[in-house]
């Protein structure tokens, strides 16, 4: 990933919760000719949306925890600290949603609620071998 996506306040990737990832996958692939990459994620099955072979995005099914809700595109904000940017968020009237989780080998990330009700991801990413 571009190191410009890296940084504090940027938008850094878009992702799909889903009901059916099977049409997902066909739709999406045949619409925006996306090629899809399943990666290895525990407990779950993950694929990777790539155009023009960079990484763009993800799509998954939509986790137990959250069955009822309709399917939705997510963005993510690249943060310099998750935590503390959590914290400030509910300091000033947002909400958590999610509490800061780590996805393994990737980062750090929580789900945010902002006063008005509209929802957004964060993140924090691991520190990139060279």
């Amino acid at each position: 990933m571009d190191t410009k996506y890296k940084q504090h306040g940027a938008f850094s990737w878009c992702e799909l919760l889903t009901t059916d990832t099977v049409d997902a996958k066909r739709f999406y692939s045949k619409l925006f000719n996306w090629t899809l990459e399943t990666a290895p994620m525990p407990g779950m099955e993950y694929t990777l949306l790539k155009c023009a072979g960079e990484q763009i995005g993800g799509m998954m099914a939509i986790p137990p925890q959250t069955q009822g809700m309709p399917p939705a595109w997510g963005v993510y904000v690249t943060v310099d600290d998750v935590d503390a940017t959590a914290k400030l968020a509910v300091e000033m009237g947002g909400k958590l949603c999610l509490g800061p989780h780590d996805i393994p080998d990737v980062g750090r990330f929580c789900v945010l609620q902002d006063p008005q009700g509209a929802m957004i991801n964060i993140i924090t990413y691991l520190p990139q071998a060279d």
